[in-house]
């Protein structure tokens, strides 16, 4: 009788400590989630502000004359773009789930890579155009367009440090037996999208402006 209950009290103790153990596990995997979708909102929000110059940034610089509209178009388009990426649904109240999403995430970046290569193409086009360069309303967007691509650049950076985090939590033995139990899966990562680190080609001719005829032959002797 005295072995069954100490075997009994054993297994009570086993079991409670595993329960703690679970427990914290899962309380630590939540915070570090938390970290991750705080991250992530932080990369939100600078996209967002970058969304949200390039209105301004295109009709100051359909102000000047002969710009190239090609350019233009590209911008507008590439934006256009971005706002149709949309994230996969979560349950109600929660936040973006589009990290948890590895296709949804790659779409994302793919359209904001597109944006970003049209913007750089665009800001070297007006390297043509010296009443742009002279405009201080065009002056004081660039300035802040180069600014949020700065902070774009460390909020990656700092989201995909924290996915890191989680995602060796989640895979690690045997914190991942607590994981699957409750649903938490890896984070989608930022990678490099393919070309972007090349630099874009223009070309310098204005729109609506004819070619330069070629240099007569010169006259025979």
């Amino acid at each position: 009788m005295r072995f069954a209950i100490g075997c009994v009290v054993i297994l009570l103790i086993i079991a409670a400590i595993f329960g703690i153990w679970m427990v914290s596990v899962r309380n630590n995997l939540v915070v570090l989630d938390q970290g991750v979708q705080s991250q992530w909102a932080q990369v939100e929000n600078d996209y967002q502000r970058r969304y949200d110059l390039i209105p301004n940034l295109v009709r100051t610089v359909q102000g000047a004359a002969n710009f190239e509209k090609s350019t233009l178009e590209a911008v507008v388009n590439a934006r256009s773009r971005v706002g149709q990426v949309t994230a996969p649904a979560g349950a109600p109240g929660t936040q973006s789930a589009l990290p948890n999403s590895p296709q949804a995430m790659q779409q994302f970046e793919a359209a904001q890579g597109a944006l970003s290569n049209a913007l750089s193409r665009l800001l070297v086009v007006v390297e043509r155009y010296p009443d742009l360069k002279s405009n201080q309303n065009f002056l004081e967007l660039q300035s802040q367009l180069e600014g949020t691509e700065n902070r774009i650049a460390v909020e990656r950076r700092r989201y995909n440090e924290t996915a890191q985090q989680f995602n060796s939590a989640v895979l690690k033995f045997p914190a991942n037996l607590v994981a699957n139990m409750f649903g938490f899966k890896p984070k989608a990562y930022f990678q490099g999208v393919a070309g972007s680190n090349v630099a874009p080609e223009v070309n310098f001719q204005p729109f609506g402006n004819p070619q330069p005829a070629p240099a007569p032959a010169p006259a025979p002797r």
